[in-house]
């Protein structure tokens, strides 16, 4: 795990990716089961399905705030999309695809704010390396190592 940059626009959506040594069905537990997303991003609570609000308690954010979010698409194990509207509208897209080792995630921030790139892009870094440390059980990587270190990377992304 690192905290080099891996992210890219495309169009209007951020797209960051991870490998995994695992089977996409592993990998989607990791994505969807309540137990194992509050080892790296937050549990949840509510019924899984598309169409579906769910509630997030974002645990590595400060005062751990809940968001309330809806599942568009959820195609197991290889796509899930689910939409916020808090602060602002934020549309995420999962997707989980077969390689010779394992698979590949690539999680996309669909519409993302141009200004915001270089805040949204370390954040990502972090929460999908938070996502590889927790299913290989080591240590949870340190938020000041991706911001605002990434951040010129990101903000340069978004001014091409």
């Amino acid at each position: 795990m690192s905290s080099q940059p891996t992210g890219r626009l495309r169009g209007g959506a951020l797209a960051v990716t991870r490998h995994f040594r695992a089977s996409i069905e592993d990998v989607w537990k990791s994505l969807t089961d309540s137990t194992s997303t509050a080892r790296w991003y937050g549990r949840w609570e509510g019924t899984p399905g598309a169409g579906n609000e769910i509630r997030v308690q974002m645990a590595f954010e400060k005062d751990m705030p809940w968001m309330t979010k809806t599942i568009e698409v959820c195609e197991p194990p290889r796509r899930l999309v689910l939409t916020a509207d808090n602060k602002f509208v934020q549309r995420l897209e999962l997707t989980l695809t077969p390689t010779k080792d394992g698979c590949e995630l690539e999680l996309i921030h669909h519409d993302v704010n141009p200004a915001m790139v270089g805040d949204f892009g370390p954040g990502w870094e972090y929460y999908l390396d938070n996502l590889v440390a927790s299913r290989e059980d080591k240590p949870l990587p340190n938020f000041d190592d991706y911001y605002p270190a990434l951040k010129p990377y990101y903000t340069a992304l978004a001014a091409t």
